[in-house]
């Protein structure tokens, strides 16, 4: 910690540099004429490696260099503009787009996905275009063509996807949509399949410790959900999706621009699937009957001249599903009324679950950017959610009622130049739980307040850096600070070495992070119970790593090689305690815990239009348990990651074929001990590795038209005994929650997407 406040102190002479700059707008012409500011945009020094992009307002600010005289302004679409500049100057620039040219203009279609070269941070971009290599029905699904994040199931029952980065679970890692925290709390389980894939603009990926702007609980990482704008979007879009189980999803998008400031949309999702599936014959469910209402009303205002952005969303949802036994009817049952207190549900020797979710949200973002001084700006946060889930699991009973208040007030400006720059605001959070387990009430209030402050300087060329800390005081957490530096050094041209360090402390909400331990006879011990939450101590963890991005020509081809380590030591974790078949235990740590995460990635364009993304990762997680010191279970070690993607070239009409393949082979994982049961429902310590295989066609008729078709594991790898005593569901050997592997088989789906 003084290490850290040395560093940070050493570097603030460099706010004493004063240097010329070159600022202004670049904007663009809308349908009517008037000029819109172009966020995004690419502004650089001819021959140089000094460059910047536009904000969001399509402000930018560049130091001027006498070495350099030749200002590059370019955007995909847009013709690329050349201005030059003799000296220190404001500038107004509109870009004209490429189709009003009477030549033919060579262009190069941004990445699919970004690796950002002059940031500190280790940011990886994920765009629309690599969304569209998969159905992508929601955000949980989004991350099957990346590397950077694993995908795992969470349970035999519901299915639902859960995510991991650098060996730990989505608790860990900071979600945000927009920037404001989205899955927490009460929708840790289900919230990733609340956001649809349509939805999604991009995603940015944040590896090790997050900004401190955005809050404390980030521990292995940010995944920031950007939404598409109603200002940007089509203005009618259509997407439809079947799949041979009997999954079907439906989203449109409704975009009006009400003036050249105000422009609204509305976005509907509905999925359904009522056709049972139970392809292992265990009896149970191999999928739930489900179905969800999704709608959100987005509005958002511009005036670029006056220095002013704003985006107001309002959201409700409606989830149900239906897990359990195939015969399972809870009508016929009647198992809502009849529960009691003493025995829990009762109703007859089948068994099911239903988990009903109702949430409404909404978030409001206010943004000014001083017009006399692009550089300056503040911007206003705030967001409201209120998530309902009444849910029972056989005799079992979760209902979790989170009310959410959340509100960021940020300030940006330099430090004598556009070198450095500095971040400052104030943070507040309520969140108040009405959690009922079976009889036992663990309903809480938590509030907190913090004030944040980040410096950042950046040469343009070798060397940047991000050095934040915060201050916060929370009602069961205490009072706690929170460092996070993160340093970039390019020694060579395309090369980007990184490091960073940084604390996450959280308060953990064990029952709605695990919610597969209802679908067990497991019981529930909670140990160390002295704690202000559940009894038990809230997560304190540092984070570290480096990371090494290099790209490269070979063939005359781009690519880019890119190795990272990094290393998560927990000071304290809540130990969540499989080992024994008839248990699960919480408890606070007593020794050490520590997740490593080695990657080795390569993307190269091999052949014309032909991309090539691989990756090997290594985990080390290990826990010192009651019992001794054990690898996660659950959890592979050695992974390896494939996807190749093929694009013809588009006709004048804008015609052409897409082709996407991805493999990915899991290594061996450890499984929770099951020596206590008998040898019929024994497991062995560890699974057999396995390989997945998932690709889709594209073929995009028109602009305004596509279809496509495509296959999930394909080689139709099944763990043979999810579910264990499924025969009899109430007895002391029921367990569903050692999933290692796909419980669906080969599966192949069919959708189209028409936009205008």
């Amino acid at each position: 910690m003084k290490l850290y406040i040395r560093i940070l102190i050493c570097l603030l002479p460099f706010a004493a540099i004063s240097q010329d700059i070159v600022e202004g707008i670049i904007t663009e012409a809308n349908q009517n004429n008037k000029k819109i500011g172009l966020a995004g945009a690419n502004v650089y020094w001819l021959n140089s490696q000094i460059g910047t992009i536009t904000n969001n307002e399509g402000f930018f600010s560049i130091p001027f260099s006498k070495n350099h005289n030749k200002l590059i302004i370019s955007y995909v679409g847009f013709k690329s503009d050349t201005i030059k500049i003799n000296g220190p100057k404001k500038i107004n620039h509109t870009l004209q787009p490429s189709s009003e040219l009477d030549e033919v203009v060579v262009q190069k279609k941004r990445d699919a996905v970004q690796k950002a070269y002059l940031t500190p941070q280790n940011v990886i971009t994920v765009n629309s275009a690599e969304l569209l290599k998969a159905a992508c029905c929601n955000l949980s699904e989004s991350f099957e063509t990346n590397p950077a994040i694993d995908v795992n199931f969470s349970d035999a029952l519901t299915g639902t996807k859960q995510i991991q980065m650098l060996g730990l679970t989505s608790p860990y890692l900071l979600i945000t949509q927009e920037n404001i925290p989205m899955v927490r709390g009460a929708s840790q389980a289900f919230g990733l399949t609340f956001t649809p894939g349509t939805w999604v603009e991009s995603i940015q990926i944040t590896k090790g410790a997050g900004s401190v702007v955005n809050g404390y609980e980030s521990i292995s990482g940010q995944i920031n959900a950007e939404l598409v704008k109603p200002f940007t979007d089509h203005q009618f879009f259509v997407n439809g999706y079947y799949n041979k189980n009997g999954r079907l999803e439906i989203n449109t998008h409704l975009n009006h621009k009400i003036d050249d400031r105000w422009s609204t949309g509305l976005y509907v999702h509905g999925n359904a699937r009522t056709q049972k599936e139970d392809n292992n014959e265990d009896g149970f469910l191999d999928a739930p009957l489900a179905n969800q209402i999704n709608i959100m009303s987005r509005w958002q205002y511009q005036n670029v001249q006056a220095g002013w952005v704003s985006f107001l969303n309002i959201r409700f949802l409606n989830d149900e599903k239906q897990v359990g036994q195939v015969n399972f009817d809870p009508d016929a049952i009647n198992a809502i009324r009849g529960f009691n207190p003493a025995n829990g549900f009762t109703g007859g020797e089948i068994w099911g679950s239903e988990i009903a979710t109702k949430r409404f949200d909404t978030s409001v973002k206010l943004g000014y950017v001083f017009p006399e001084l692009p550089y300056q700006s503040f911007g206003f946060q705030a967001s409201y959610s209120h998530h309902d889930q009444e849910s029972y699991f056989g005799v079992k009973r979760y209902n979790i009622m989170h009310k959410s208040i959340y509100s960021n007030l940020i300030f940006n400006s330099i430090l004598g130049n556009t070198k450095n720059k500095f971040k400052t605001g104030l943070t507040f959070a309520f969140d108040g739980y009405q959690e009922l387990v079976n009889t036992f009430d663990y309903s809480r209030d938590d509030a907190s307040v913090g004030g944040f402050f980040e410096y950042s300087f950046d040469d343009l060329e070798k060397v940047s850096l991000t050095a934040g800390l915060r201050i916060d005081t929370h009602n069961r957490l205490g009072t706690f600070i929170t460092p996070r530096l993160h340093i970039r050094y390019s020694p060579w041209e395309k090369a980007s070495l990184r490091a960073s360090f940084g604390r996450g402390k959280r308060a953990a909400n064990i029952f709605a992070e695990n919610q597969q331990l209802f679908a067990s006879v497991r019981q529930i011990q909670i140990s160390n119970a002295d704690g202000e939450v559940y009894g038990l101590n809230p997560e304190d963890a540092w984070n570290f790593g480096a990371s090494f991005l290099q790209g490269f020509r070979f063939l005359d081809r781009p690519g880019n090689v890119t190795i990272d380590f990094y290393k998560t030591d927990f000071k304290n974790q809540i130990v969540v305690d499989w080992e024994n078949p008839r248990l699960i235990k919480f408890y606070n740590l007593e020794g050490t815990s520590t997740a490593s995460s080695v990657q080795f990635e390569v993307n190269h364009e091999i052949l014309p239009n032909l991309e090539l993304r691989t990756a090997y990762k290594f985990y080390d997680v290990n826990t010192d348990y009651q019992s001794e010191n054990l690898q996660k279970p659950l959890q592979a070690q050695h992974r390896f990651f494939l996807n190749m993607g093929f694009e013809t070239v588009p006709k004048e009409n804008g015609s052409l074929w897409r082709f996407d393949y991805t493999l990915h082979t899991v290594g061996e994982q450890r499984l929770p001990n099951t020596e206590v049961n008998p040898p019929q429902y024994r497991l062995p310590g560890y699974s057999k590795g396995y390989s997945l295989m998932n690709a889709q066609v594209t073929k995009v008729f028109s602009k305004k038209f596509e279809f496509y078709v495509g296959g999930e594991n394909l080689s139709n790898f099944k763990q043979s005994n999810p579910v264990l005593g499924a025969e009899n569901p109430f007895g002391a050997n029921f367990d569903t929650s050692i999933i290692y592997a796909p419980i669906m088989g080969r599966m192949f789906y069919a959708g189209f997407r028409y936009k205008q």
